[in-house]
């Protein structure tokens, strides 16, 4: 039988429908609760909708994005203008533009040139207005902006003196800032009366990554609220108090860190919290939540998140899925307790042949817990299968349950499926993030073998069909596997990954430059000879002649964070060596391949690759997957028909 087909299998899922554009997508209901703006295709891209709450079907568009599409928007609290962050082509010099509800017409608020700009506060209280950070003056240090959305006229809040972050309340009053020191540590200030900053308190170089203040403060204005693992070791709540420096602890749990915070709107009093292990789940710390929160649990939508709420509080946009159901958007009334299903994300998913996902807890050889997902082919089979290990990126995020289009894509074509939550990931205490400082390629490499040895042994996966892939930190991973590991692996997928840590920190972004000492802590610091040894020593660059298995390398050349440049290199040192390398740059892409059509053709790529060497199905690679994207087959042509 032809190793990449087997007829006698579930039905190969389209990748279009897996990764091209959802139906419907980013519901958000307008401050008065009647109007629901939502992102769909238009033209094949994603633009703005709206539609009167109930009448989601007489939606209609408010943009005509002809290339990249709408990422993401916000209200303004005036109802009259939705607020959208977009950049080009992957650039990340973003721009903040006003869209009119009625008119559809979109304007720049900070037409600027090359920048990035972000919103920072929404208030009720100033419906018109908008608080927007941007580095027009200093590229390093963004400066803070009051923006009044209908006219754009700018009035500068606060001037950068180099700190990592404002923090502004419901009144637009400047109330504390954070500077990251050098040692690693995090310092909070606030305004010291004659127009600087003063010392409030301090977070050590080791709670400094799990540690902040949020921002929320009271109505009173006395207080605020806060995440600290200070004395402990997983973050916790707390009530601050802006007076006297008192925290007051709120909730806690022993195994991972606080996660979403559910506050009483206009007052920004905590209802409830999140706190993901394994699964997400909430917990009350007001009774008054308490109805809300057994009602959505109760009611069967999955794993579900509050994506909007009107300004009365009256009406909820929810935003659920599973592990093998896409995500749904749903209006939740609170005076009736109602669930209306406004749409389901990929509605062409419905009937398919999707995988449950399986959280499991791997223990590392030196005692820590991996807490990882685990998919295996729906086909109920028992016998050892290829394995694809998914590597997150960052390394400061995490992977978590639910719907992954990945996880059910490499599934669905034979593959065991790990993706694990190694050492240096966020969410599981500050001993277990810390863990990873200087250890990029070592145990951080060290997790996702005890995780693949983990596999054979549970007689999952296959020990001669295995494969790494992953995006950012995932693909440096993937680098540092193969040249580190070079038996282990039968091949590897590396998108936007770094190769070399010496040229990766002498080319961040400008607009990182206030946390390269958290780089410098975790990496190394390249202005010790100490630091700079380590650094060559962990960049894969460097040990290209150790690679013994395919790879495939895949990225954007608008790339801000990684540059074409690390790609570029590691290709380079493969081809010094005579060592075969397949290599595809998208010349409109930038930190990953946003382009539905892009993604699509990378991932086409990337599915005839691994069924090459590793022996899985394969959907037909149609030319105009390929046709419709903008990928350059740099190396490697004959994977193409």
């Amino acid at each position: 039988m032809d190793r990449t087909t087997d007829t006698t299998a579930l039905p190969l899922i389209p990748r279009a429908a897996l990764f091209g554009n959802p139906r419907r997508a980013g519901a958000q209901i307008s401050p008065d609760g009647g109007t629901i703006a939502f992102l769909a295709p238009r033209n094949g891209v994603m633009n703005l909708f709206v539609a009167p709450r109930g009448r989601i079907d007489a939606a209609r568009p408010l943009t005509d994005e002809r290339r990249r599409g709408i990422p993401g928007y916000a209200w303004a609290h005036d109802g009259r203008h939705l607020l959208v962050v977009k950049d080009n082509d992957g650039d990340e010099n973003f721009h903040l533009h006003a869209v009119d509800r009625e008119t559809g017409a979109m304007r720049d608020l900070t037409p600027h040139g090359p920048i990035q700009a972000s919103i920072v506060k929404l208030s009720p209280r100033h419906p018109g207005e908008a608080v927007v950070s941007h580095n027009a003056r200093d590229p390093q240090w963004p400066d803070l902006y009051r923006i009044e959305i209908a006219t754009g006229r700018s009035t500068m809040i606060a001037e950068n003196p180099g700190l990592a972050g404002f923090d502004v309340d419901e009144d637009f009053a400047l109330r504390l800032a954070a500077r990251l020191e050098g040692d690693g540590s995090q310092t909070v200030l606030r305004p010291d009366g004659a127009g600087g900053w003063a010392p409030f308190m301090r977070f050590a170089p080791e709670d400094a990554m799990t540690s902040g203040v949020l921002g929320l403060f009271t109505a009173d204005g006395r207080a605020t609220l806060m995440l600290s693992s200070a004395g402990r070791d997983t973050a916790a709540l707390f009530r601050l108090d802006l007076e006297t420096g008192e925290a007051t602890m709120l909730a806690e749990d022993a195994r991972a860190d606080i996660g979403e915070i559910i506050v009483r709107l206009h007052e920004n009093t905590p209802l409830a919290y999140g706190v993901n292990y394994e699964r997400n789940r909430y917990v009350a710390l007001d009774p008054a939540i308490q109805p809300d929160l057994d009602a959505l649990d109760a009611a069967g939508i999955g794993d579900w998140g509050i994506q909007s709420r009107s300004e009365d509080d009256r009406f909820w946009i929810v935003g659920a899925a599973s592990d093998t159901a896409p995500g749904v958007a749903w209006l939740y009334d609170r005076k009736t307790r109602a669930l209306e299903k406004l749409y389901d994300t990929r509605p062409d998913l419905a009937d398919a042949p999707l995988a449950p996902m399986r959280p499991v807890v791997i223990a590392a050889r030196d005692g820590l817990s991996l807490v990882s997902y685990l998919t295996l082919p729906a086909d109920g089979g028992s016998a050892p299968r290829p394995l694809v290990l998914l590597v997150h990126g960052g390394p400061w995020a995490r992977d978590s349950f639910g719907f992954n289009p990945y996880h059910q894509w490499l599934a669905n074509r034979g593959y065991a499926v790990l993706s694990v939550n190694f050492r240096a990931s966020t969410g599981f205490g500050k001993a277990f993030l810390n863990a990873g400082d200087r250890e990029w390629g070592r145990a951080m490499d060290d997790d996702l073998l005890d995780a693949v040895d983990w596999a054979i042994g549970q007689g999952i996966a296959d020990p001669s069909r295995i494969a790494i892939m992953g995006g950012s930190y995932g693909g440096y991973a993937t680098l540092a596997a193969m040249t580190r590991n070079p038996e282990r692996y039968a091949c590897g997928v590396d998108i936007v990954g770094p190769s070399n840590l010496e040229t990766l920190l002498a080319t961040i972004p400008p607009y990182w430059e206030a946390g390269r000492s958290i780089f410098t802590r975790a990496l190394g610091d390249p202005a010790t000879p100490e630091g700079a040894a380590l650094l060559r020593e962990r960049s894969p660059v460097h040990q290209a002649a150790r690679l013994a298995r395919p790879l495939l390398i895949g990225q954007g050349a608008n790339d801000p964070r990684v540059k074409q440049a690390e790609s570029d290199q590691m290709v380079a040192a493969l081809k010094a060596k005579g060592i075969a390398v397949t290599y595809v740059l998208f010349p409109d892409e930038g930190h990953g391949f946003a382009r539905p059509e892009n993604s699509i053709a990378f991932n086409a790529i990337t599915e005839h690759f691994l069924a090459a060497h590793l022996g899985g199905r394969a959907e037909a690679l149609a030319a105009e997957e390929i046709g419709r994207s903008t990928a350059q087959l740099l190396e490697g042509a004959e994977i193409l028909p």
